[in-house]
């Protein structure tokens, strides 16, 4: 019966990872490059981050940044003191 339970919750757990890998690359898609950073901001406050463990450079944000390396890629012109977030507030 445990090896019975096992199975389904790895089975159930490994469907979770391919659904989550699915949405990702519809993410990354439908990238958008904004014209400025007040345009970025409305949409992601923090701004935009290449990846998690990325620290801001500039001091204490009243956000955190929203992580994506292929919306980052796109908007990559608006980090202005090259820390790996653009647009950061």
């Amino acid at each position: 019966m445990k090896k019975l339970g096992m199975i389904l919750l790895s089975t159930v757990f490994l469907t979770g990872l391919s659904v989550h890998a699915g949405i990702t690359e519809v993410d990354a898609k439908s990238v958008i490059k904004y014209k400025n950073c007040t345009e970025l901001n409305k949409d992601y406050k923090g701004g935009v981050a290449k990846s998690a463990g990325i620290k801001n450079k500039g001091g204490k944000t009243k956000y955190k940044p929203f992580v994506s390396a292929a919306l980052y890629e796109a908007n990559k012109g608006k980090d202005r003191d090259k820390d790996g977030i653009a647009c950061e507030k």
